[in-house]
């Protein structure tokens, strides 16, 4: 009942916004109450629609490792034939995959009122938080008042939008020049969340952020192409063809199972500067931001017996009395950060530093993103339309420092491990409409006993999008 109350709130809000913006329009155009005809006037609140499709094909080679576990799990929670638990890759070799298809629809109202909605299906990649989870998954669901300006781009003029829904976090970088996620964006920002959010253009240079939103639950994921499966019924008993192996994973914010906003919300904050020329091809936009909420004792998650925030935290609750292997402190989860944009005609960078203190666990990351893309000449064609018509090489590095270690047998040691991943590709424009990019990630980390040891993989993903 009471998530039911909240999305009944959350619909009435947007009901009532949607009203107070069409009786606005209205007045603006018609202010002394005369002038146009009521069936023009509703013919100009009619909605332009627009619909794209995307679909997504991969050939993913990745290295197979296993790393021993210290914890010891009761005979009855072992895999048949195993004494002893590993964290190791989770679909390890040579594989082809239809990672997703996806449906993109956008109804726009004149200038300033928008919605928008993208879902997924098979959703390969992006199942959260393990194999077992929602093959169809609505990904953004949001209705947005007022004009939101993309990253370094400059406004006609100051204003205020309003975004209600469920959408990407604003210090995301969506622009990405390859498939995979450096280490930040998978621990920090990868998933959507769910609530509101206003901007502000102080004129068209100033802007301020401002969220209030349901926030992502932790819980832990391989940070290459697949999420492994953690505390899910398949993986103990090994079901053939069925069972991804654990991954070795990292904590991170997990996607949002349901809309539920009846407890404390993430509160979101930030400042920012953005200058461009007139033609728009040179940019700079650079922001400071940040985020605060309090962990949750336990999120039912889908797919997995395991609890997001506090309880995975806390590890395995299998052998009383209950091991607490990592060196929590309160319910406390903030972040702050700091992003910058730079467009300069065909070079992009993005860069984005978050320092964070989960639970009195302090880990910090870096990462930055450098693409040039190319436009190529005209070569060879297939009927009227134009092969391979543009190359962009990409690099991207990302580290992930946990200033925090294991302080008793843990069921996943790479947890409190220190990160280092290099990811280079490039994408090619195959025709109008298809390109492929090819990449390799060099996955890198640090032992507890200091040793240094990789879990590498090749992704190439061929997609096409009307």
């Amino acid at each position: 009942m009471p998530l039911l109350r909240s999305r009944q709130g959350c619909c009435v809000l947007v009901l009532l916004a949607a009203g107070l913006w069409s009786s606005v329009a209205r007045a603006e155009q018609d202010p002394a109450g005369e002038g146009a005809e009521p069936r023009e006037e509703t013919s100009g609140l009619r909605p332009r629609l627009e619909f794209g499709l995307e679909a997504k094909a991969n050939f993913r080679h990745s290295e197979e490792n296993r790393f021993p576990v210290s914890f010891q799990f009761p005979a009855n929670e072992l895999p048949p034939g195993q004494t002893q638990v590993f964290e190791e890759t989770v679909s390890a070799g040579s594989h082809f995959e239809l990672s997703d298809v996806t449906l993109l629809v956008d109804a726009i109202w004149g200038d300033g009122l928008a919605a928008h909605g993208k879902v997924d299906f098979i959703d390969l990649y992006d199942r959260n938080p393990v194999s077992t989870d929602k093959k169809v998954d609505i990904d953004e669901a949001w209705i947005r008042f007022g004009v939101e300006p993309e990253p370094a781009a400059l406004p006609s003029r100051g204003g205020v939008y309003l975004k209600v829904g469920k959408f990407p976090k604003f210090e995301r970088q969506d622009d990405r020049h390859l498939e995979s996620y450096g280490l930040v964006s998978t621990a920090f920002n990868r998933f959507e969340d769910a609530g509101a959010e206003m901007g502000i253009n102080l004129g068209r240079h100033l802007y301020v952020k401002l969220s209030a939103t349901q926030g992502n639950p932790v819980f832990i994921r391989d940070p290459n192409a697949l999420a492994g499966d953690n505390g899910t019924p398949e993986r103990q008993t090994q079901r053939p063809n069925t069972a991804f192996q654990s991954g070795v994973v990292i904590l991170y914010d997990a996607e949002i199972e349901d809309v539920d906003v009846d407890g404390e919300l993430e509160k979101g904050a930030g400042i920012g500067y953005r200058v461009a020329d007139a033609a728009g091809r040179n940019a700079l936009d650079v922001m400071a931001w940040g985020y605060q909420r309090k962990l949750a004792q336990t999120v039912k998650l889908e797919g997995t017996f395991y609890g997001g925030d506090i309880d995975i935290l806390n590890g395995p609750e299998l052998v009383p009395p209950r091991p607490i292997p990592l060196p929590i402190k309160g319910d406390d989860k903030q972040e702050v950060g700091a992003n910058v944009w730079l467009y300069l005609g065909g070079l992009t960078l993005f860069g984005q530093y978050v320092d964070q203190d989960l639970a009195g666990l302090p880990r910090t990351g870096i990462e930055a993103e450098v693409s040039w893309q190319f436009d190529l000449p005209l070569i060879w064609a297939v009927g009227d339309r134009q092969l391979f018509t543009s190359i962009a090489p990409a690099v991207r590095y990302s580290k992930l420092d946990n200033d925090f270690r294991n302080i008793a047998p843990t069921s996943a040691p790479s947890l409190a491990w220190d990160w280092e991943k290099i990811d280079a590709g490039f994408r090619l424009g195959v025709f109008s409409g298809v390109d492929l990019t090819v990449e390799y990630a060099d996955n890198r980390f640090i032992l507890g006993n200091g040793s240094k040891r990789n879990n590498n993989e090749l992704l190439a993903t061929l997609r096409w999008k009307v």
